[in-house]
């Protein structure tokens, strides 16, 4: 593995179609399980300075505990009011039951 993919938790402690918030390196991620797929984003909502990890989780969308904005967590894109900047989104992949998020 290159030094660019860091180790951030095991799959196994990913609840289901839900969302937990990790560090990688010195970014804090929000880190999304659903239906067997993982997601990454920024953790912080572009709109407020709320964490995502304490929204609520609807299909591939996130809604921001603080103004209801919601972004699609597979690519970070805002999609509605009163969001106008995307959240950032990281590649992922798991190996060996291990989730590896790329930041840079």
């Amino acid at each position: 593995m290159t030094e660019d993919w860091i180790d951030v938790a095991a799959q196994a402690d990913l609840p289901a179609n839900d969302v937990i918030a990790v560090t990688a390196g010195a970014r804090e991620i929000a880190l999304y399980s659903i239906d067997g797929e993982v997601f990454a984003t920024d953790n912080i909502c572009t709109h407020g300075h709320a964490r995502l990890c304490d929204g609520f989780l609807e299909g591939n969308e996130i809604e921001c505990p603080l103004h209801q904005g919601r972004f699609d967590v597979r690519t970070g894109k805002a999609m509605c009011a009163p969001l106008t900047e995307d959240v950032r989104s990281f590649p992922v992949k798991v190996v060996d039951a291990r989730v590896f998020v790329q930041v840079d």
